[in-house]
């Protein structure tokens, strides 16, 4: 189900009344059925597949910690994340194995082709599959004591706000959240609800005008001067901050509404001054899961430097595949990787020539420069992450270098229209003023608030249903 549905708009106000409604013994049972019904209304068959890994899971990491003995736990640890593994392989990486085999093996003179089932990606699985596996990680390491309800535990996996694309949940935090006894709360719901209109304007004034153009100019970019194609590849990097950023705030409102507090996903990514900062501030909940399940295992940085350095590299390699099958997230996970490798290397060279220097005399100055450099790069990671295929991120890169600077008006405007072009740039602006205002700015959630953001959404959000960007992933 898509939370900019008509269906949703229905669906949230039934679960809402009668999670509230329902006697506490009977809430998790009653959220439960709201979660599967909400993951069925995309695609009801594969809402097996969740149940399974979920009792499977349960079953497994339960024996896991029945037994006292590390080395006794191992296999069933490694059972139970090559099940999750094993199965997001399959539905997410085969078509593209198996293609590119066949890719290999006919550039080597011939060979059976491997078959290519051309398999529908279930909603959310990398989300749910990593969250599961977080908790048996955890359970082998002892810092958490195995569920021991079924019921408590398959919420855990398919808790319907954070379902389908986030934020990562940690069971210790977000198991005992489950099992509160929330009630009813004015002030928690008109909370609540100001950050799902926030949500809601960010997809539909923001992200999903800035589709429109982003849509026009990659699909033939070759038709395209370099101003347009620029002006693309920016309007992308504040699109799938909007439209993720905005799944998010809708996902935290609906469960703040419930009583449960979800993870902050993003902090101004934006205002970033190295690509290291970046990653701080973006997509948080899956950053912090490579950091503590591949990053610090490797070895972390309590290793040689080149160690670290490869440690590095590869998580970010990791986290690239994650986003998709396909070697433009391979690609785009490498450079992300590299950069950040960089500025480990040359971090104490930078931070001497900035403080012995005569830049330290203007910090400000050197801020918004570093701010500048971090964000053209972050822009130009998103070319391959937007790109549906290597030749295509050729071909908007060829575009870009080609300094042919036409400035014929529909053409600047990609057949946007001037109201839906001004309105992209409006909406860009009001996101960049907002950076001005300081973090700890206490912002009155008030039914005011929620009338004036509801009444900017009806007049100039953009009409039409359409996918939040990372539910493919």
């Amino acid at each position: 189900m898509l939370f900019n549905s008509t269906q949703f708009l229905l669906f949230l106000p039934l679960a809402l009344i009668g999670y509230f409604l329902m006697p506490y013994r009977l809430r998790w049972a009653f959220v439960l059925l709201c979660s599967y019904y909400f993951y069925m209304c995309w695609r009801i068959e594969y809402v097996l597949l969740i149940m399974g890994s979920t009792v499977f899971d349960f079953m497994v990491v339960r024996a896991m910690g029945a037994l006292s003995d590390p080395q006794s736990r191992k296999p069933l640890l490694w059972l139970s994340l090559g099940m999750n593994l094993g199965v997001l392989s399959f539905f997410k990486y085969f078509d593209f194995l198996a293609s590119t085999g066949n890719s290999l093996t006919e550039a080597l003179g011939g060979g059976a082709p491997l078959p290519i089932f051309h398999i529908l990606l279930p909603v959310g699985i990398s989300f749910y599959t990593f969250q599961s596996m977080a908790y048996a990680i955890d359970v082998y390491r002892g810092h958490k004591e195995p569920e021991q309800h079924l019921g408590y535990f398959a919420l855990f996996v398919c808790y319907w706000p954070q379902l389908v694309a986030g934020p990562i949940e940690r069971s210790g935090t977000m198991l005992p959240k489950l099992k509160t006894d929330f009630a009813f709360d004015y002030d928690r719901t008109l909370i609540g609800l100001n950050r799902i209109a926030l949500g809601f304007f960010k997809k539909l004034v923001v992200a999903d005008r800035l589709a429109v153009y982003v849509t026009e100019v990659y699909s033939h970019p070759q038709d395209f001067g370099t101003i347009a194609i620029a002006i693309a590849a920016v309007f992308f990097a504040f699109q799938i901050y909007c439209d993720f950023s905005g799944y998010t705030d809708i996902a935290i409102g609906c469960a703040r509404i419930m009583g449960v507090t979800l993870t902050e996903n993003f902090d101004r990514p934006y205002s970033a001054t190295s690509i290291t900062e970046f990653w701080r501030r973006w997509h948080i909940s899956l950053s912090s899961w490579f950091r503590d399940y591949v990053y610090i295992p490797l070895g972390g940085s309590r290793v040689l430097k080149w160690r670290m350095y490869y440690n590095l590299f590869i998580t970010f390699l990791l986290s690239g595949l994650w986003h998709g099958a396909n070697w433009t997230f391979v690609i785009w996970g490498a450079f992300h990787g590299g950069f950040l490798v960089w500025e480990k290397l040359t971090e104490d060279l930078r931070t001497r020539i900035k403080t012995q220097t005569f830049l330290a005399r203007i910090p400000k100055l050197v801020n918004a420069w570093s701010l500048s450099i971090t964000f053209f790069w972050v822009v130009i990671g998103w070319i391959f992450f937007r790109a549906k295929s290597l030749g295509e991120a050729i071909t908007v890169f060829k575009g870009l270098g080609a300094m042919d600077f036409r400035v014929n008006l529909i053409e600047l405007m990609a057949g946007n229209g001037l109201f839906n072009f001004g309105m992209s740039l409006l909406a860009i602006g009001l996101l960049l003023s907002s950076y001005l205002l300081p973090k700890d700015l206490k912002i009155r959630y008030n039914l005011a608030f929620l009338l004036t953001v509801g009444l900017v959404i009806l007049l100039f959000g953009k009409g039409g249903q359409s996918d939040f960007i990372y539910f493919q992933f």
